[in-house]
C-alpha cells in the first residue's frame, strides 16, 4: 500500500466514517418509509427482486452505519458492497426499466456520488477502522 495512505489524519477517517454513517442512515430511513407506506414491494413498475433488494436495504444500511460509528472495519466493507450493488441496481432500475439517463434522475446523481466518496475513501480509512 502507498505509504501516505497509511497516515491519513484521524480527523479524515473520523469526518468520512461519520457523513457515512449519516447518509446509510438517511438510506436506511428511507427505505423504511417506502416499507411503511407501501409493504414489501414498494416500487410497484420494479420486479420483485429488485423490490427486494432494495427493501433489505432498512436493514443493511443500519447495520453499516452503526459498524462505521463504532470504528469497525467491516462497517467500511459492507458499506462498500451495498454501494456497489445499490449504484448496479438503480442503475439498471433507470437505464433498463424506466428508460431514462443520468441527467434526468438527482436521486442516480446523488447515490453515484455517494458511492464515489464511499469506494474512493475505503483505502484510506479501512487500515484505521478495528477489526
Amino acid at each position: 500500500m502507498i505509504g501516505w495512505m497509511h497516515h491519513a489524519p484521524r480527523w479524515a477517517v473520523t469526518s468520512v466514517c461519520g457523513i457515512a454513517a449519516v447518509l446509510l442512515f438517511v438510506g436506511a430511513s428511507a427505505h423504511v418509509s417506502d416499507l411503511l407506506s407501501h409493504g414489501l414491494h414498494p416500487y410497484h413498475w420494479a420486479p420483485g427482486w429488485l423490490n427486494l433488494y432494495w427493501s433489505s436495504l432498512a436493514l443493511f444500511d443500519a447495520l453499516a452505519a452503526v459498524f462505521l460509528i463504532r470504528g469497525k472495519r467491516r462497517g467500511i466493507d459492507l458499506a462498500c458492497v451495498i454501494m456497489a450493488t445499490d449504484l448496479a441496481a438503480t442503475w439498471y432500475a433507470v437505464y433498463g426499466i424506466q428508460h431514462s439517463s443520468l441527467a434526468t434522475q438527482p436521486g442516480l446523481q446523488r447515490l453515484t456520488a455517494f458511492v464515489a466518496l464511499v469506494l474512493g475513501t475505503s483505502p484510506f480509512i479501512r487500515r484505521h477502522l478495528s477489526n
